[in-house]
């Protein structure tokens, strides 16, 4: 986490949910909110080390991430939680809520890229794994009289992660940016459909070095392509992103609901 994070605790007594959060972006999200005076409840799809179906993408364990934060004075809990399980959804959310009895923040990082095939070459099985894990897991989370949705509280927030790819795919990214944009319209109707109690919006990041995307921005020659893409010549940081993320779900974004902050240095961001 950079030195210049802020110390305030615009976070004070609240409940955080991050799913994904045992490392990267995930990871760091989860830092910021507990930093800040948040309690904190991350989760990973296992308990232990495992290559995830996302290339390159190595998952931290939850035990692992929760004794990191614990050193930092975080209040952190940690639970097992492939999104797209339904038992392991409810029990994720359970435990949230019998241990603080709320939730006030969700955030829903889980994401997956099994495949950098071209759009008309993707195998079905391909297909349904990303809607499964990066579309349909954030509103079967969220899904009212079922999960997260009738715990929480007014002035509430929810913080889908979608990506720079939503707006303009990498040729290895295709159906992974197809699933991003759909974000963008979930984000709308889940803002309209859960007002005036619950904000909920969105973040674009632009690239940021993670394991997810290594077999990208670890090339030197695609570095450099996407760093002379943004106006401020460098890639995104996880800290960069969580900035983001806190500021959507803080008072400071009271009047912000059913909008996409994207966090990519100015790189192009239309559809």
């Amino acid at each position: 986490m950079s030195s210049k994070i802020t110390s305030g605790k615009r976070f004070e007594g609240k409940v955080v949910l991050v799913t994904a959060s045992t490392q990267g972006i995930g990871f760091s999200i989860a830092e910021r909110f507990g930093l800040e005076g948040a309690s904190v409840v991350i989760s990973s799809r296992k308990a232990g080390s495992l290559v995830s179906a996302g290339i390159g993408f190595d998952e931290k364990n939850v035990d692992e991430a929760v004794e990191k934060l614990k050193a930092k004075d975080i209040k952190v809990s940690g639970v097992v939680c492939h999104v797209s399980n339904a038992q392991q959804r409810k029990n994720l959310v359970e435990t949230t809520v019998q241990k603080y009895g709320k939730i006030d923040v969700v955030v829903s990082n889980a994401a997956v890229n099994p495949s950098t095939d071209p759009t008309l070459e993707t195998e079905e099985s391909v297909l349904d794994k990303l809607w499964e894990i990066n579309v349909k897991a954030s509103i079967l989370l969220l899904k009212a009289g079922e999960d997260a949705a009738p715990h929480m509280k007014k002035d509430s927030s929810v913080v889908l992660i979608s990506s720079i790819s939503g707006y303009h795919q990498h040729d290895s990214l295709a159906m992974y940016g197809v699933s991003k944009t759909a974000l963008f319209g979930l984000t709308k109707v889940l803002a309209a459909e859960m007002a005036p109690d619950t904000r909920v919006n969105c973040v674009a990041p632009g690239y940021v070095p993670t394991h997810f995307t290594g077999y990208i921005t670890g090339n030197q020659t695609l570095r450099k392509a996407i760093e002379d893409r943004t106006l401020l010549n460098r890639l995104g940081t996880t800290d960069d992103m969580a900035s983001a993320v806190a500021f959507l779900a803080s008072d400071d974004a009271s009047y912000i609901t059913g909008e996409t902050l994207v966090v990519a240095g100015g790189m192009p961001s239309r559809l």
